[in-house]
């Protein structure tokens, strides 16, 4: 299982990835930007997920800083509150 039963709620109400990716390849400007919008959600909501399970973890700022290619600040401004500084 990727995700907690509890989580994969907010994953399964986005519209199917083949429409996005359907849609992020449209010659339409509107269905582009549309699909452009529906991915950077979708990476939104991941990105919180695996923050979550990496500090549940134990893994440092630091350590989820590199992985995601930000600096230590920058990620934990963004989650420090969300998740907690632990």
């Amino acid at each position: 299982m990727l995700t907690n039963p509890d989580r994969q709620l907010m994953l399964t109400s986005m519209e199917p990835v083949l429409e996005i990716a359907q849609g992020a390849t449209s010659n339409d400007p509107d269905a582009g930007l549309r699909a452009v919008a529906a991915l950077r959600a979708l990476t939104e909501r991941l990105e919180v997920l695996q923050v979550q399970s990496a500090r549940d973890l134990g893994w440092s700022w630091q350590d989820i800083a590199e992985r995601l290619g930000v600096t230590k600040q920058t990620v934990h401004r963004k989650y420090g509150r969300r998740i907690g500084r632990r």
